[in-house]
């Protein structure tokens, strides 16, 4: 195993540092893969490191420490290059061994220790439960659920978390359009706001309304408009225009609220209830699970809005100016201080994202991640600001953002406006390209990165395809696998020594990087890497499957081969999995 190899090595360098250098032995050694193969196996900058303290050539230094370097079977060539590097070319027993590690690990090759079993919350998607998740939520629900099972396999405790934004205005925006609708399915003419909710899924749940309680919620239209300013011109679009349409909405909302009165509640609920079962199956359907499910509205209900606001005063970052408070935000380097609480006394969304922080806190996680689109990049001083504030550890707060992905079918955008009804949704996006493409695809960059979603390529059954491609390996290793017959079992006993052509070795080189390629996944919160890493293992097998024949009549080599392939295809099941991406047998 790679860990091993560079225990060994970093051992190695330890002793010839001794010799070379004693009262630098507590030099940290780094070893590093080359990105080309042909400067060898493993690669350590010791000697510029120790250049400085010790006012030598690093080249001096790094021949020094070749020279005291002890014999061992590991190592068949240490060569200094470049500016002072060292070239480690290990022995072809020391790549094969690996081989024998998937074989025994099984799907836990590759599992690390690296979090210590730390609590780490992810909290990613908590889109408004408003409408159908679009294929932009997906890309956040994909991140999440990947870095989630990665972190876990890196030796984190994971708690996966969707923070149901259950209170405010966006859910009451909701609940009017449903009712609006419902009043039109009875014959009520009102004319429906432009900014309201437009989907189909709107008026579906007018229909279940109106299928559950008949006329019960039926208000007359005149005594529905009475009091309400008027709309502005449609065609008008400027500042003073959408002003004028917010106003019409919010005076909707509270006639709602008065004329329905207690029966608001209800038909409020059933929307938020329609819409995030909705979410939930989803979400289900597409393998992203979560552990814990937050309500906003528990906030608000348990006291902690109003308590978390309140320390915030008692700690002297709050002040009042016209009737409203305002946080001291400026003062963590935020451009601008934020209401809290406003002049009427409804608190703010940002002071229930700082209760919602709080109440992280408090719940005893070492770490806290946050995924949020990109857009949302200016929010994260102000939370951050806000935590500082309560005299909290900052440090464990970390921001992941994901870019906005763009869907392309026949060369043309998709447009996705939750308000307007005109969107892709995630369900309709899967069930053109299937669960598999989407998985994979949304990983195929940085998550901070924008994403361009080809569906062409994604519906492919060609090598360009990059999942099609990973899976055909998995496909092609268990067609070998099934023709040769044998013991799976018996293969960890496999002669390996006879694995000597260099397609082979540079399989076996590939295997082993997958513990360290984990954990440098893992550090930088990027399972884009292992979509990186799969397509090359699977190239590495394509070029060997279709160099060499597998079941050759030599037993000996046969089995060392279907060996080999099986530990190709232990490591792409490891791999998919973490990206919640299937492996079929055949294809």
């Amino acid at each position: 195993m790679t860990l091993d190899v560079k225990t060994q090595l970093t051992e190695l360098l330890q002793q010839a540092l001794a010799s070379v250098a004693p009262t630098a032995i507590d030099t940290p050694i780094h070893l590093e893969r080359p990105r080309d193969p042909t400067h060898g196996d493993f690669a350590t900058n010791l000697a510029m490191q120790l250049a400085k303290a010790l006012k030598k050539n690093p080249r001096e230094i790094a021949q020094q420490l070749v020279n005291e370097l002890p014999v061992s079977a590991l190592v068949t060539s240490a060569e200094v290059a470049g500016a002072g590097f060292i070239n480690f070319r290990l022995d072809s027993g020391a790549k094969t061994n690996v081989v024998k590690a998937v074989l025994a690990e099984g799907e836990n090759f590759g599992r690390s220790t690296l979090g210590g079993w730390q609590k780490v919350q992810v909290e990613f998607v908590s889109a408004n439960p408003t409408g159908p998740l679009h294929v932009g939520h997906g890309r956040g629900a994909a991140y999440g659920a990947s870095l989630s099972s990665l972190l876990t396999f890196a030796g984190w405790d994971v708690t996966r978390e969707y923070y149901v934004n259950d209170a405010g205005r966006q859910m009451d925006i909701l609940g009017l359009s449903t009712w609006l609708r419902y009043l039109d399915q009875h014959g009520v003419s009102v004319p429906f706001p432009p900014n309201a909710y437009q989907g189909a899924y709107v008026r579906d749940m007018a229909a279940q309304l109106k299928h559950a309680h008949g006329d019960k919620y039926v208000r007359q239209g005149d005594a529905v408009l009475h009091g309400t300013p008027g709309l502005p011109e449609a065609d008008r679009s400027d500042d003073e225009a959408k002003q004028q349409r917010e106003s019409h909405l919010d005076a909707l909302i509270a006639r709602a609220k008065e004329l329905l009165g207690p029966d608001w509640a209800y038909v409020h609920q059933h929307a938020l209830s329609e819409q995030l079962a909705d979410c939930r199956d989803d979400l289900e359907q597409f393998g992203v699970h979560f552990d814990v499910w937050f309500s906003e509205k528990a906030l608000y209900d348990t006291g902690l809005v109003a308590r978390c606001v309140d320390l915030l005063e008692k700690k002297g970052h709050l002040y009042v100016q016209n009737g409203a408070r305002w946080f001291k935000s400026t003062t963590f380097g935020d451009e601008k201080d934020r209401v809290v609480q406003r002049e009427n006394g409804l608190y703010t969304y940002f002071a229930s994202d700082i209760a919602y922080h709080l109440n992280k806190f408090e719940r005893g996680f070492d770490k806290v991640i946050n995924i949020w689109g990109a857009d949302h990049h200016g929010y994260i001083p102000r939370v951050t600001g806000a935590i500082k504030a309560l005299d909290l550890d900052a440090d464990k707060l970390q921001v992941a953002l994901v870019q906005f992905a763009v869907l392309y079918r026949n060369g043309q955008k998709a447009s996705m406006s939750t308000r307007s009804g005109e969107f892709v949704t995630l369900r309709e996006l899967r069930g053109e390209v299937g669960n598999d493409a989407c998985r994979f695809f949304y990983a195929l960059r940085k998550s901070d990165q924008h994403l361009d979603f080809d569906l062409d390529l994604a519906k492919s059954q060609t090598n360009e395809n990059p999942v099609y491609y990973i899976q055909y390996a998995h496909a092609r290793i268990c067609s070998v696998v099934n023709q040769w017959a044998g013991d799976l079992s018996s293969l960890v006993d496999a002669d390996l020594s006879v694995l000597s052509h260099p397609r082979e070795l540079a399989i076996a080189s590939k295997l082993s990087e997958f513990r360290d390629l984990i954990e440098g996944a893992a550090r930088e919160l990027a399972p884009h890497l292992i979509a990186f890493y799969l397509k090359d293992l699977a190239g590495e097998f394509h070029a060997w499957y279709n160099a060499e024949r597998m079941l050759v009549d030599d037993v000996v080599l046969r089995d060392a081969r279907v060996a080999l392939a099986v530990a190709v295809r232990q490591t792409i099941r490891n791999g998919l999995a973490i990206l919640g991406v299937s492996c079929p047998e055949s294809m």
